[in-house]
């Protein structure tokens, strides 16, 4: 149970850190706007978003912007929803000290983006260290208006 419970928090870590603030990212981080240039500086501003809501350990965040079929696939090959994620905010036990992302690369298809990107993280989950480079894939989904996250994953790289 406890590795579960660690393997959600880990997944909550790196599923909010992928959502890193654009003025963290190096520059020579690529943007393909394969589309509407306002879309593409929406989608920058959440991952922003995301990132800081990740350092605060904010879980209204996530709460606002997963969809309710968020599903994610954390490092370790888990599945977790909107709810694990939330609850593993709510929790403290995820603590992040720096979340560093480079080679970002946003995509939009309608009404659909894709971000994925590189993120070098250094924080602690229930007192262990998780540090480490991590690539990721985030997808966006514009529904009523409103841009939501439906999918996540993340894989520990070298």
């Amino acid at each position: 149970m406890l590795v579960n419970t660690c393997a959600v928090l880990l997944f909550a870590l790196v599923a909010t850190l992928p959502a890193f603030s654009w003025q963290r990212v190096s520059a020579r981080s690529p943007v393909v706007d394969s589309g509407d240039p306002e879309t593409v500086r929406e989608i920058r501003e959440l991952e922003r978003q995301a990132r800081e809501a990740s350092l605060r350990r904010d879980a209204d965040f996530s709460q606002r912007t997963l969809a309710d079929d968020y599903v994610a696939i954390t490092p370790l090959g888990q599945v977790t929803t909107k709810q694990d994620t939330v609850s593993a905010r709510k929790s403290g036990q995820l603590r992040y000290e720096t979340i560093d992302v480079s080679d970002m690369v946003i995509r939009l298809y309608g009404d659909t983006a894709v971000v994925t990107a590189r993120a070098d993280v250094k924080g602690h989950q229930l007192g262990e260290d998780f540090s480490g480079p991590y690539r990721y894939t985030r997808v966006w989904v514009r529904r009523g208006g409103h841009w939501l996250a439906v999918s996540y994953q993340a894989t520990v790289t070298q």
